[in-house]
């Protein structure tokens, strides 16, 4: 798969402590521990597993890692609460709808066939992890280290339109020193911190703007600059959304691997 390097990368912060290294009396790190176990057994067919990881990996990966088991900018949903808890979707489902926003994590508009796919593939993943014990797996560092430092400037200021947001001489000036390795490429992947703002049109013309908390097919939430929150059926008003994050997320399904590899190599660079 085109991107498999991608996401292996964003789920690689893997903690290991083995049994015999435990202290007597010391508490077990989540990673140590089995993942909560799912109150209500559930199965789900082949094919919808397998529709789930592809929808899975397009729409989740690059936060919780292509296995759902974790990256450095989403948890492990294999040792989600709410995943344990939930039955066929009654609690997934209506998270995707939602999304959490403050947290980094957007809503989704999926039909009602991908997102029960989706939801087979999370329960497949934590009935696998359950069966192991749950060990989170790491990658290989020497693998960042091959991109060509002239063609990921060109791309930077080419075809990739990082240039437009970005520059050099600005924002990123010594990012190389800033951030090596693994949290450099988590940061370009998944930046994380930048809210999205709305401004929503009412019927009467008035204009509200604020944070966008949460957006799904049937409503948009904003919180204004006093805290309080509002929110309309998304088919009652207007409303345009500035999102200064969306362009990484987009990126992502354009990348080549030889693109990341060269961009990388032009962020180290700049020290």
């Amino acid at each position: 798969m085109k991107h498999a390097w991608i996401f292996a990368i964003l789920l690689s912060v893997a903690v290991y402590i083995p049994a015999a290294q435990e202290q007597a009396g010391r508490a077990q790190s989540p990673a140590s521990q089995r993942p909560p176990e799912t109150v209500k057994a559930q199965t789900y067919s082949s094919e919808l597993i397998r529709a789930g990881e592809g929808r899975f990996i397009a729409e989740c990966g690059f936060c919780h890692g292509r296995d759902a088991a974790g990256g450095e900018t989403g948890p492990d949903l294999t040792r989600s609460i709410l995943v344990a808890e939930d039955f066929r979707g009654d609690k997934i489902g209506s998270l995707l709808r939602s999304g959490r926003v403050e947290k980094g994590m957007p809503s989704f508009s999926l039909n009602v066939e991908d997102a029960a796919a989706i939801v087979a593939f999370i329960h497949d993943q934590k009935a696998k992890m359950e069966a192991v014990g749950g060990g989170r797996r790491g990658v290989d560092l020497v693998d960042l280290d091959t991109g060509n430092v002239e063609a990921g400037r060109s791309y930077f200021n080419g075809a990739g339109n990082c240039s437009t947001c970005h520059t050099a001489a600005g924002d990123l000036a010594g990012i190389g020193t800033r951030l090596q390795g693994l949290p450099l490429l988590q940061r370009m992947l998944s930046p994380t911190g930048a809210k999205a703002k709305v401004i929503v049109t009412l019927p009467s013309g008035k204009t509200v703007s604020g944070s966008l908390a949460s957006r799904d097919e049937f409503t948009i939430t904003l919180t204004d600059a006093s805290g309080e929150r509002a929110s309309w059926p998304i088919g009652d008003v207007k409303f345009t959304i500035d999102d200064p994050l969306a362009a990484h997320f987009e990126q992502l399904g354009k990348y080549s691997d030889r693109d990341m590899h060269n961009v990388y190599a032009y962020l180290q660079s700049l020290r």
